[in-house]
C-alpha cells in the first residue's frame, strides 16, 4: 500500500505584451527551499495575436528549467550524502 508523504504546488505567472510572453515558475519545497524559473515566447509578426498559445510555450519552457534545477539538487543532494559522483539523471 502507498502513502504519499508530501506534495508540491507550482506557482506560474504570466507577463504578456503584444509580442512577448514571460512565465515565472515557483516551487517550494517540502525542506523550505525554493526552486524558481523562467521562460518566454516570442510571437512572429505574421502569426495570430493567440495568448494562451504564449503562456503554454512560456510556461512550458518555465516548467522544463524547473525540472533541470530540480535534477541538479538532486545530484548536489545524492552526491553530498554519498561523498561521491552520481550518474547522471536522464530526463
Amino acid at each position: 500500500m502507498m502513502h504519499t508523504a508530501v506534495g508540491w504546488h507550482i506557482e506560474m505567472e504570466f507577463m504578456e505584451d503584444d509580442q512577448h510572453t514571460r512565465a515565472a515558475a515557483l516551487v517550494r519545497l517540502p525542506d523550505g527551499s525554493e526552486v524558481r524559473a523562467h521562460g518566454r515566447a516570442s510571437r512572429h509578426g505574421v502569426d495570430a495575436n493567440q495568448p494562451r498559445v504564449g503562456e503554454e510555450i512560456a510556461g512550458a519552457r518555465a516548467l522544463n528549467e524547473l525540472a533541470m534545477q530540480l535534477l541538479t539538487k538532486a545530484h548536489e543532494e545524492i552526491d553530498q550524502a554519498s561523498g561521491r559522483t552520481s550518474h547522471p539523471i536522464h530526463v
